[in-house]
């Protein structure tokens, strides 16, 4: 096999989703909207196709494309394993929203392509350049999937702000960029390592900070993270859920990848910068949840939380802490989508329930939802013994080993603090008067809420496991 074929065969998923979203999107054009429903399910086909196939590089020795611009090894595996299926299931999960709200257009699934393929570039980046190209080429479909629903003011302002934040945040990110190639030499991670190993010079510093402060943005860290709620709670509900998930997922493994690798001998630079953002958002985003009567914006606050303890374990700076951080994020993933399903499931014949007095008494009207809801909610929250207590266990035991003890006690006491609005919401759904009931939904729904749950309490005696296998073979291939 020729080099050049070599490289395609490393990349086989990136190719296969980029034609298949350029043949749907010429399907669509020529079809119009009468194309959604099938352009959708085939999307969720190209997805789940692209992670099965990516699935056969498990194991393999770690490898290179583009001349060391792309890298394939077990942690960028797991990253876009993990996004790939998040991506179809949030399509699943939202298909009948779309119907039922007369937006079904077949650009929203070509959109959710092009987005999941910035992700996967991102999680493969083995350069500043292509780090840059994947998370744009993210966040360009991203602007647009906010602002989706074009009826709708909320939604129209909510891509509007995610836009102008973002290309902020980008313009950040892009001096950075600049500063650490001026001071490096290079773009190369290999090169940026050689030069930071061997002079961390003040420049080199000043560039980390601004890169770290622009991927700060992505992962709604506190103070990057004005953005979120509004834009949680004026997108579409399903891109919503895809927000509070995949991009999230990419975003904090590139974050590791960059400061564990190339940076990794100024870990005593970068190191006060990530505790400071994890301290601030796990602060910021469950004082900011206690004052919410929205669901979704409970559930941005929530996500700025939640990316702040996998910030503790970033901060670790060791190959336990990224393993925890891998096996939190793998968890959140899993609960985040559970508990969107049960979002989307909430919705009388007037319009969606977004607010939390809507749940009152939904144990009286529907018990197997309440049921599913409030393990995850439990999960979420961290308390045992569902398999999310696993998880920030993890990330404090981790913390522990990198000399952060402080930090760590000091996440425990917010994680008792955070339980709160969680236990708010269970009280709402068991204790109190019943709200009317929501119609029925479509019942991949409640399935998805209650396959998510199951892995949250029994499924969690085989989840955690072989989760904990994968992480600590995609943690091992960085270090």
């Amino acid at each position: 096999m020729t080099p050049f074929m070599s490289t395609l065969s490393l990349i086989a998923p990136e190719i296969g989703l980029t034609l298949g979203a350029l043949v749907l999107l010429v399907g669509g054009a020529v079809r119009g909207e009468r194309a959604g429903n099938v352009i959708t399910w085939a999307s969720v086909g190209l997805l789940v196709a692209a992670a099965f196939w990516g699935l056969r590089s498990a194991g393999t020795a770690p490898a290179q494309a583009f001349g060391g611009a792309l890298i394939l090894d077990q942690l960028a595996l797991f990253g876009k394993t993990a996004v790939l299926l998040a991506a179809a299931l949030v399509l699943v999960i939202g298909a009948g929203f779309l119907k039922i709200e007369k937006i079904v257009k077949y650009e929203y699934a070509i959109l959710t392509l092009l987005a999941t393929l910035g992700m996967m570039v991102m999680v493969s980046a083995n350069d500043l350049l292509t780090l840059y190209v994947g998370l744009e080429l993210q966040s360009l479909a991203l602007y647009v999937l906010a602002a989706f629903n074009r009826s709708s003011l909320r939604a129209s302002e909510a891509g509007l702000k995610y836009f102008v934040l973002g290309a902020l945040s980008s313009g950040i990110l892009l001096y950075g960029i600049s500063m650490v190639y001026g001071f490096a030499g290079t773009t190369r991670f290999e090169g940026i390592a050689q030069a930071a190993h061997l002079d961390a010079s003040v420049g080199l510093v000043i560039g980390v900070v601004f890169v770290l402060s622009g991927l700060a943005f992505k992962i709604s860290a506190v103070p990057f993270h004005m953005w979120t709620p509004d834009v949680y709670q004026g997108a579409p509900t399903p891109v919503t859920a895809f927000f509070a998930s995949a991009p999230k997922f990419a975003a904090i493994i590139l974050i590791a990848r960059l400061l564990m690798g190339p940076f990794a001998d100024m870990i005593g630079q970068w190191q006060q910068v990530v505790v400071a953002l994890s301290a601030l958002s796990m602060t910021v985003g469950y004082f900011g949840a206690l004052m919410q009567t929205n669901i979704k914006r409970l559930m941005a606050y929530s996500s700025i939380a939640n990316l702040g303890y996998a910030m503790i374990a970033v901060a670790a700076g060791s190959q336990r802490g990224l393993e925890a951080m891998l096996l939190y994020m793998g968890l959140y993933l899993i609960t985040t989508l559970g508990v969107f399903a049960c979002i989307l499931a909430m919705r009388h014949t007037e319009g969606m329930a977004e607010n939390l007095d809507d749940l009152s008494g939904m144990s009286k009207t529907r018990p197997g939802l309440a049921i599913s809801l409030t393990v995850l909610l439990f999960s979420v929250a961290g308390l045992p013994p569902v398999a999310g207590f696993a998880g920030k266990l993890y990330i404090f035991l981790a913390a522990v080993e990198g000399g952060l003890l402080w930090l760590a006690i000091y996440g425990a006491v917010l994680s008792v603090i955070g339980a709160f609005y969680y236990l708010r919401i269970i009280k709402i759904m068991w204790f109190d008067e019943a709200a009317p009931a929501f119609i029925p939904s479509d019942l991949v729904l409640p399935l998805t809420a209650g396959a998510a749950a199951f892995m949250m309490l029994p499924g969690a005696i085989w989840l955690l496991p072989a989760l904990e296998r994968w992480t600590q073979a995609a943690s091992a291939s960085l270090f």
